[in-house]
């Protein structure tokens, strides 16, 4: 079990989402960046589903009032076990009366946590997700606060931990975080009504540098930029849309729908962001900037695949830390190194396809 000593109102229990649902109008919800929540899932010995936190409001501050293994991807954080510090994309075992703490993000937006046995609350539609709009799922349907305790589930002993835990790191399963002042790219495939605007607003729809306003959240962002309207009047009936949608409002000021995205909705839609880039946005920071890359249906069927390889990679390598029974030929191109930054932990590399 976990306690929450301090947090804010947007942290909340997350896992993949909640799937098969949109039909009936129950959107999927799920962790922002949900890659990084699976792989710290794999990291401590879980399937990649199990619930976990996502913090995107700093600090943030629990205790462990049971002894397990933990791990924190994502946004890098400064990140302290009583008083000690952790790196990035790590692991390690927790005592009774630890205290976890996580600083503000030094880059990105959002951390994940798991937990062996994951966070233990009560399915709702196959899912243990928040869905913070419509006040339901998770942890009594609400972000953490104060005094709030969790419960971990069951999960199979594994082999004591390297001494100081060990991580993987995160550059062999994403690009770099962007450079201050560099927009970060994002690759979209045409939407619906992509054709309904004209040469000049698609032009400038890949030409601006498009920034997150302050209205931005897990329902979507809306940017700030070059006005886009249709070259010709649409009268649209409402109809269906999901997490990558952008669509373009009268203002013609473009929003993305994301994890908690309605699930229908009147605007045309320009683009949609492909599945590979969807942690992108969630690791994205208000007054940020970022640019749309066009890419057709092999492309982003080949970043997905891509992503889903370095997963399946780093999970082999947590294994075999963790000295599990993994798939064999997982290893193939696979290297270990020393972390960069201090302590006799093993930190993993992955190479290859």
């Amino acid at each position: 079990m976990i306690e929450i000593l301090s947090s804010g109102a947007v942290n909340s229990v997350q896992d993949l989402g909640r799937f098969g649902y949109l039909d009936a109008g129950v959107g999927r919800s799920g962790a922002m960046d949900a890659p990084a929540l699976e792989v710290a899932n794999l990291m401590v010995g879980n399937p990649g589903g199990f619930a976990g936190l996502e913090i995107a409001l700093f600090p943030f501050r629990l205790k462990f009032l049971a002894p397990t293994v933990f791990a924190i991807t994502g946004a890098d954080c400064p990140a302290s076990l009583s008083g000690k510090s952790l790196p990035p994309w790590w692991t390690i075992q927790a005592t009774e009366g630890d205290v976890l703490e996580l600083g503000l993000p030094r880059s990105d937006a959002r951390a994940c946590l798991a937990f062996a046995g994951g966070i233990d609350v009560a399915d709702l539609l196959g899912s243990k997700s928040t869905d913070l709009k419509s006040g339901w799922g998770g942890h009594e349907g609400r972000g953490l606060k104060r005094g709030d305790r969790l419960s971990l589930g069951e999960t199979t002993a594994h082999r004591p931990l390297p001494s100081g835990g060990f991580g993987i790191d995160p550059l062999e399963l994403r690009a770099a975080p962007a450079a201050p002042g560099v927009a970060i790219p994002v690759r979209v495939l045409p939407s619906a009504e992509s054709a309904a605007f004209s040469q000049e607003a698609r032009s400038e729809f890949f030409a601006a540098a498009w920034r997150v306003s302050a209205e931005a959240n897990r329902q979507g962002y809306r940017l700030e930029g070059p006005e886009l309207h249709p070259s010709i009047k649409l009268e649209l009936f409402s109809h269906g849309i999901m997490p990558g949608t952008v669509q373009v409002p009268p203002s013609g000021q473009p929003i993305i729908q994301l994890a908690e995205a309605n699930t229908c909705g009147g605007y045309p839609k320009i683009a949609n962001v492909i599945e590979a880039d969807l942690w992108r946005l969630g690791q994205t920071p208000s007054g940020s900037a970022i640019r749309f890359i066009a890419v057709d249906r092999p492309q982003a069927i080949a970043a997905l695949r891509s992503q889903r390889s370095a997963i399946v990679r780093a999970g082999a390598f947590a294994a075999l830390v963790r000295k599990d029974k993994v798939e064999p030929g997982l290893y193939t191109g696979l290297q270990m190194a020393r972390p960069a930054r201090g302590g006799n932990a093993m930190q993993i590399n992955h190479k290859g396809e």
